[in-house]
């Protein structure tokens, strides 16, 4: 799937229906397979039972005897996750979802990959559900860069180990590029870099190693960053730039992936923090070693 010049997504000559009415941004391709199921889809007149069903162009189809709307440009934002909102389109426990606060003038917008509820930090939101597909694909080599802090300790060696990939309770898990960054009391703030994004991947690994997260902040996402976007501000990435990204080389993957751990320095301790029983950690959008203070997420980090 590619991108022409306007931003419009640019079909193959055939692919999946669901795909098809996804791009339409009707509703994600997982709502579309639940359409198909409930035989409120037709093709051509023929009343679909299943998804399995490709779409070549100039072919009609209604979902609840309407026309799809006309496939908007692929259009991409950032946002800033607060901690305590789901990243779901609804909630049966009737909990705070993202989309709850977000404008209401925005068209209707599929997440790019999670966060948790008690996550934080740069959530991207799309109106195109390949878009969506695309930027979440691990082999698009893009990472996922957070801040973490996290009550315990490990050594660098531990950390150093991820690199190799880590398999916990029988699921495996890719590369992890880990590093302490400071120390603040009983707890740790680390940097973490990953590129397939599991479900709750940073949390279980960490868990692993011992330690015990009690914050996590996305500050990057590929090319994407949180900067200095405000705690629950939205922002929309301009065309060109998404054009930009879409239409030119993908971003490697990551080379840290395949390279040799370096030896710990005997000795070698991580930088001092603040006095122990600070409740604050250093700043998640300073560099390591800069911070003379408490900061919230949202003061800038790049991504």
């Amino acid at each position: 799937m590619t991108a022409g010049t306007d931003g419009r997504r640019i079909a193959p000559t055939a692919e999946r229906i669901a795909k098809v009415i996804a791009r339409s941004g009707l509703c994600s391709r997982r709502d579309a397979e639940v359409l198909i199921a409930e035989g409120r889809v037709s093709l051509d007149g023929r009343v679909l039972d299943s998804p399995a069903v490709t779409v070549r162009p100039g072919q009609r189809i209604l979902v609840d005897d309407a026309p799809l709307p006309a496939a908007a440009p692929a259009r991409l934002w950032r946002y800033h996750k607060p901690a305590g909102l789901l990243t779901a389109a609804r909630d049966p426990e009737g909990r705070p979802t993202v989309f709850d606060s977000l404008p209401k003038e925005l068209p209707r917008l599929q997440p790019v990959g999670r966060l948790d509820l008690n996550s934080e930090g740069l959530l991207l939101l799309t109106n195109d559900g390949e878009l969506k597909r695309e930027l979440e694909l691990p082999d698009s080599g893009w990472q996922r860069r957070y801040r973490v802090r996290a009550y315990g300790w490990v050594s660098e060696a531990r950390l150093e180990g991820l690199r190799d990939g880590v398999t916990v309770e029988g699921l495996r898990y890719g590369p992890i590029k880990a590093k302490i960054e400071r120390a603040s009391g009983a707890n740790l703030w680390l940097s973490v870099i990953l590129t397939e994004g599991k479900n709750r991947e940073v949390r279980r690994v960490l868990a692993h190693l011992g330690l015990k997260v009690n914050r996590l902040i996305r500050v990057g996402y590929g090319p994407f960053t949180l900067g200095s976007l405000a705690r629950g501000a939205v922002s929309e990435v301009p065309g060109k730039r998404l054009r930009e990204t879409l239409e030119g080389p993908k971003t490697p993957k990551a080379g840290w992936a395949k390279a040799k751990p370096r030896p710990t320095k005997p000795g070698r301790k991580p930088q001092a923090g603040p006095k122990a029983g600070s409740k604050t950690g250093p700043n998640p959008g300073s560099k390591p070693g800069k911070s003379k203070g408490p900061r919230d997420a949202h003061r800038r980090r790049p991504a």
